[in-house]
């Protein structure tokens, strides 16, 4: 059986069919279970092949788990320790993962905001940052790129500086002037550029007021009733992917998270009969496009299937 975390498929000998590819960018080890978790699952199921890139280690982590009891003491065994429930996400999804090699900047919090820590992913040069991510779009090929909208989702460092490195990377990888290496991969452009919308306020609401009407408590009523979220901006939706079949794998990737994802917690709070019935699909922002569109869209492939034909290369 392939190592799902062994990196990019090996180029394929010209003429020989390929499948479509899909490279999803994420900042820390759980994120993309809980961002698009499904949708990725569903896209290895049939056959496309997904890579997911994590930017950092997740080295500044804390536990968050309540009853996974005493993590390790320092960053070095904090690092192996997600790099281990990575790879059991990994083949719950069925995907294979790459990792970029940056440090996690931790969440600051206080005021005055205390700077970030030196070395750290947030403060890495973006051109430094994004040469990994280039690098790989090149030697990986991906049809279509997913990661955070320009505000990170929320404001975590490492979550805005996600999104600026795989916009830059969309953007560069396919221009043979930039980022030029000895020996590199030859140039690629990605066909399709998305955004995760995975805790847009229009889930939070409808899964809020589903569990209301059906007399259960919500886990989301601060939230919902709280000024603050209000106040988040409501960005465009053109894409619904229909993935309730694999709610069970993205479950599986979140609890391989045991430092980080409670089972009783949070992400678990919402039967899944409902949120079947009320939310049976994952939704994106289709930021760019290379290829003709008609939106909205219910396949982050659409238009892609057709460009690329049998071939699995861009035309």
């Amino acid at each position: 059986m392939a190592d799902p975390t062994a990196g990019p498929t090996p180029r394929r000998d010209h003429g020989e069919q390929e499948p479509l590819r899909l490279l999803a960018v994420h900042a820390h080890p759980d994120d993309e279970s809980s961002k698009g978790a499904a949708t990725t699952a569903r896209y290895a199921a049939e056959g496309v092949e997904v890579l997911v890139a994590t930017c950092t280690g997740g080295e500044r982590g804390d536990i968050l788990n309540p009853s996974f009891g005493t993590g390790p003491a320092d960053v070095e065994g904090m690092r192996a320790l997600r790099r281990e429930e990575m790879a059991a996400a990994a083949r719950a999804l069925g995907v294979r993962q790459q990792w970029l090699g940056f440090v996690d900047s931790g969440l600051p919090e206080g005021d005055p905001l205390p700077p970030l820590p030196d070395g750290c992913f947030g403060l890495v040069p973006l051109e430094e940052a994004a040469a990994p991510l280039v690098e790989l779009v090149r030697e990986f090929r991906p049809h279509v790129m997913t990661t955070y909208d320009p505000s990170g989702g929320y404001p975590h460092p490492d979550h805005v500086m996600c999104h600026r490195v795989a916009f830059e990377a969309f953007h560069a990888a396919g221009d043979p002037d930039r980022y030029r290496r000895e020996g590199g991969a030859a140039p690629w452009a990605p066909l399709k550029l998305y955004y995760n919308h995975d805790f847009s306020m229009n889930r939070i609401r409808t899964l809020h007021e589903a569990m209301q009407g059906a007399g259960l408590e919500s886990p989301f009523g601060d939230w919902v009733e709280s000024r603050s979220a209000r106040e988040i901006p409501e960005r465009q939706v053109t894409t619904r992917v229909p993935v309730a079949r694999y709610y069970a794998q993205r479950d599986a990737a979140l609890i391989a998270h045991a430092s980080q994802i409670d089972p009783d917690g949070f992400f678990f709070a919402i039967p899944r009969d409902l949120e079947v019935d009320v939310w049976p699909f994952e939704e994106y922002e289709l930021a760019e496009s290379r290829v003709p569109v008609d939106l909205p869209e219910d396949d982050l492939f659409a238009g892609v299937r057709e460009h690329v034909g049998t071939s699995g290369s861009a035309a």
